[in-house]
């Protein structure tokens, strides 16, 4: 039996196969590609999680919690109309091919063109993607996934952040500039009005992704 610990990873144990067998969490460790992730994910006798991968290397965390599911529908449901504008598409979870080795599962995602049942999205489609920050993926949301989208040439990323204990919402949009680096676009806090034109006109109140 194997597990995986990572930041911002739960621990998640892969079943035994038994003596000798082929236990893709360890075989493939390092080498993970979306062909692999074809063949062998979901990883059978684990609980549903998300599967993300950097340079070869599997990330294995849990499904968000309500707040952000809520926050990334509301997000999606704000951007859908105007990425039909553009005959592209808006989406909660899709993978995010960002590389040969590398892929990584936004909780909302713009796409310059719809994805028509397709499983892996190339970067080049991709317009917008959206991460929910919570408390096992801070890092990965703030640094990781940014430096990846910015690398692959994705020209917006947006960084959401709600807390209903602390009755908070945070907006950040992060733009590419000439340097292919992200820079902050816009941004806002609960109470205040996140606007923008860019990609999209939108203006509302960060604290509307706070459920009633």
């Amino acid at each position: 039996m194997s597990t995986v610990v990572a930041e911002g990873v739960i621990p998640v144990a892969a079943p035994a196969y038994g003596t000798g067998a082929f236990d893709p969490l360890v075989e493939l460790h390092g080498v993970w590609t979306p062909d692999l992730a074809d063949r062998y994910l979901p990883i059978p006798g684990m609980p549903p999680v998300k599967y993300e991968c950097q340079d070869g290397h599997l990330i294995v965390s849990p499904y968000e919690g309500s707040a952000n599911i809520y926050a990334a529908d509301e997000l999606r449901d704000r951007l859908k109309p105007h990425a039909k504008s553009i005959d592209g598409g808006a989406y909660t979870t899709l993978n995010i091919r960002l590389g040969p080795d590398s892929w990584i599962q936004p909780d909302f995602v713009v796409l310059r063109e719809p994805a028509r049942g397709r499983v892996w999205i190339p970067s080049t489609q991709t317009l917008l993607v959206g991460e929910c920050v919570s408390p096992s993926s801070r890092v990965a949301d703030r640094i990781d996934k940014p430096t990846m989208c910015a690398e692959a040439g994705i020209e917006y990323f947006m960084r959401v952040e709600v807390s209903y204990t602390k009755g908070h919402a945070e907006i950040v949009l992060l733009r590419l500039d000439e340097h292919g680096t992200y820079e902050v676009h816009t941004k806002a806090l609960a109470g205040s009005t996140f606007t923008t034109q860019e990609p999209f006109p939108l203006s509302f109140d960060p604290a509307e992704l706070l459920e009633d």
